[in-house]
């Protein structure tokens, strides 16, 4: 059964951000927790099967060759929480392997409502796993979902794919020690981890040629029209991926074609031609930085799994 706690982020909420994002001096900026609505999550899944994004593949290549090596690590562990679980699909070798051990509570923590009904279609047939979902942010998520915990039950935390990537590197290991705090001695989290790699492999897994990705990104636009009366012509805004080598992060932006002003509800937002807005970051990892993270928001890495196809790499941690 799926129960959900309506804490998502309101109309209000997403407006303020628009509005404090795209009214600020210098570099506009909107969080890119808003690219998952509907829509959103439907195109981003199109995007993890394009032959240009290969970390969604290469994660899932990872769990189903180690999945019973992990299960072994977890066998005391009765609570599955997972971090923006997406559709679940990768989810699913974990949750069968574990399975095999005990029955499990699987807690999928997701914004998005559409991707809370497609996980909880994808991951319904198994029978030795009762689903509560929560659609909040992820640490309160995290929180609510603990607070199920039975006694002397260990949990285990998911956060796949590169979602630890959309930090920046000293937030990130805000993150992990804010999960810390909210888990008990020997818990674990599980965190995937997209590695440095080729600048053009990069740049065209998030610019791929048949243009989903842009469509992803413009949606965003497109999103603030349907939800908050904005006014935005898509066509005069370009996508635009590039590599900030300083940073080790790929970034993404919409470029206005020309000079402009947009309208939402009541308020006016002029754009330059060529201005951007910044609508998210993809950091990318060396091999040795997630111990050095774990350390730092007082976990001890345990194992490491590389997908050496992609350079990908699965962490498991646990809680000191």
């Amino acid at each position: 059964m799926l129960i959900r706690d309506s804490t998502v982020p309101t109309v209000n909420s997403f407006a303020e951000d628009v509005r404090h994002g795209l009214g600020r001096a210098g570099q506009k900026e909107l969080p890119s927790k808003y690219l998952y609505d509907e829509v959103g999550s439907a195109l981003f899944e199109v995007i993890s099967k394009l032959p240009e994004y290969g970390l969604t593949r290469a994660e899932e290549r990872i769990l189903q060759q180690h999945s019973a090596d992990i299960a072994g690590h977890l066998a005391d562990h009765g609570m599955v929480i997972e971090l923006g679980s997406g559709s679940g699909r990768k989810t699913r070798q974990i949750l069968e392997a574990m399975a095999h051990h005990k029955l499990m509570t699987y807690c999928p923590i997701e914004i998005s409502s559409a991707a809370l009904v497609s996980c909880e279609r994808e991951l319904d047939d198994l029978a030795h796993v009762s689903i509560l979902g929560f659609e909040t942010e992820y640490l309160d998520g995290l929180s609510q979902a603990a607070a199920h915990r039975k006694s002397g039950e260990a949990i285990i935390v998911l956060f796949l794919g590169s979602s630890i990537g959309n930090f920046d590197r000293r937030p990130a290991e805000e993150f992990l020690r804010k999960i810390r705090q909210t888990i008990e001695p020997g818990d674990m989290l599980l965190l995937g981890m997209d590695l440095e790699k080729p600048l053009e492999q990069l740049i065209h897994a998030y610019d791929d040629l048949l243009g989903v990705t842009e469509s992803f990104n413009r949606n965003l636009l497109a999103r603030i029209n349907r939800e908050l009366g904005g006014n935005f012509d898509l066509t005069q805004f370009e996508h635009v991926a590039i590599y900030n080598a300083r940073e080790r992060r790929v970034e993404m932006h919409l470029r206005s074609t020309e000079t402009q002003t947009v309208t939402i509800d009541d308020a006016t937002y002029s754009f330059q031609s060529d201005e951007t807005i910044w609508t998210e970051s993809c950091h990318k990892y060396r091999l040795n930085e997630a111990a050095d993270m774990a350390r730092c928001a007082d976990f001890e890495s345990v194992e490491q799994w590389v997908d050496t196809e992609w350079q990908f790499a699965e962490n498991l941690l646990v809680a000191v």
